[in-house]
């Protein structure tokens, strides 16, 4: 069966966190947006840990159930540590078969630091003894580094990581398949390293609010169990495998180099100009997710390995009727809207990538089919995100947004 799978997420005992970031608010959230598979995250917090024991039911295929919506069991770990006299920072994602195998984990890390502190722990654990104990307690565990690009906390981090994966997890990088490629990065950007090829790469929406999940997601088409999605990312299997649903990497926080605090945004050359010094304060820039690309790639852009697995870029539904409306994308008019076309069409999925052109301009207001119609084509304009400030992104020119008083009159 094909189905939708969002596996990174994080709960409200995670910092930064909504507090209807739990069971009953994701799973609405997961049937409004076409979900059916999500990430619990968390697990390693005893707080969330009780209440998933409590309300998630054992589907008997390594994963769990709640009205309708599937959860895989998932946590983040972020290890902070020092190896060779350099210090790294790096996030890795868990999945576990089973709460048993996730009461061992925790017991185990819990002599590393404390569990309790926050939903995604900070361990000064080395990534590669991170590894070798996930995978000595249960060998069915996954262990996918998180969003590897990012600069503060990654695998390939610019500000905290290394250059090499064997060089982070060592032995234990026969055991890791699968690689998160981020927000500010998508799989063509990942294709440039032909050492990153025989690795499934999965998109997820590492999301603190349940309004934002499946803005990353991954669409398989295989038995919905624990077991099958494993082979499925082990195998890098093309025909259960299907796609990666994708942010435009350049709305991420972090795709270009830049200085937030100066509002100073460069490109790789720009920066290279600067030889990575802030022109404005003469501070060291921020150096982005795509000039680290640029740096490791041993490939031309445009590249495409034949063992590639396709991606679509999309826009949530939410900020493309905002920008079509000209209004606030957390307004109670751009809500409203949402519901009624979700109402229509089912899904948000189903709105923003299956639905026949036709379709969508019957059962919408035009200028937000035609925004839809733009995104598929890939007919977007975008300001790049940089050192922490997400990238701003629109379908229409000034030349064609709406006045203010035009939008207000036609709501009556």
């Amino acid at each position: 069966m094909e189905f939708v799978a969002d596996f990174h997420i994080h709960s409200k005992y995670s910092r930064a966190t909504s507090k209807d970031m739990d069971v009953e608010h994701l799973s609405q959230w997961a049937k409004l947006k076409g979900i059916q598979l999500i990430g619990t995250g968390d697990f390693t917090h005893h707080l969330w840990l009780e209440e998933l024991r409590s309300k998630l039911e054992d589907k008997g295929n390594g994963l769990y159930g709640y009205k309708g919506v599937n959860f895989i069991l998932s946590s983040e770990i972020s290890s902070i540590y020092s190896k060779n006299n350099r210090g790294y920072r790096i996030h890795n994602i868990i999945f576990a078969p089973s709460f048993k195998t996730v009461d061992k984990i925790n017991e185990t890390l819990s002599r590393c630091g404390n569990l309790a502190s926050d939903g995604r722990p900070i361990l000064g654990l080395d990534a590669a003894e991170l590894a070798r104990i996930i995978f000595d307690i249960d060998e069915n565990c996954i262990l996918a580094p998180g969003h590897i690009w990012t600069p503060w906390f990654s695998l390939f981090g610019s500000m905290s990581g290394f250059d090499r994966i064997e060089d982070c997890f060592e032995e234990q990088t026969k055991n890791i398949y699968c690689l998160e490629t981020g927000l500010s990065s998508d799989p063509a950007m990942n294709w440039r390293l032909s050492a990153l090829d025989r690795f499934s790469l999965i998109s997820n929406s590492d999301s603190h609010s349940p309004s934002k999940i499946g803005r990353e997601a991954n669409v398989f088409d295989c038995e919905l169990s624990y077991k099958e999605i494993a082979d499925t990312l082990k195998k890098k299997d093309r025909k259960r495998f299907l796609y990666t649903i994708e942010f435009y990497p350049e709305e991420g926080k972090y795709h270009y180099d830049g200085h937030r605090l100066c509002q100073v945004r460069l490109s790789p050359e720009e920066s290279k100009a600067h030889k990575g010094v802030c022109p404005k304060c003469g501070k060291h820039l921020t150096i982005g997710v795509m000039n680290r690309v640029e740096q490791l790639a041993d490939r031309p852009e445009g590249f495409k390995p034949e063992s590639a697995i396709p991606f679509k870029n999309l826009i949530p539904l939410d900020e493309i009727i905002a920008e079509a409306k000209a209004m606030g994308k957390s307004s109670q008019a751009v809500e409203q809207e949402y519901r009624g076309i979700i109402a229509k069409f089912g899904t948000e999925f189903e709105v923003l990538g299956k639905a026949p052109r036709e379709d969508l301009f019957k059962g919408m207001d035009a200028r937000i089919a035609d925004a839809i119609m733009r995104m598929r084509q890939g007919r977007v304009r975008i300001a790049p995100g940089y050192d922490g400030e997400y990238g701003k992104i629109s379908i229409f020119g000034n030349d064609e947004k709406p006045k203010k008083h035009e939008e207000q009159l036609s709501l009556f």
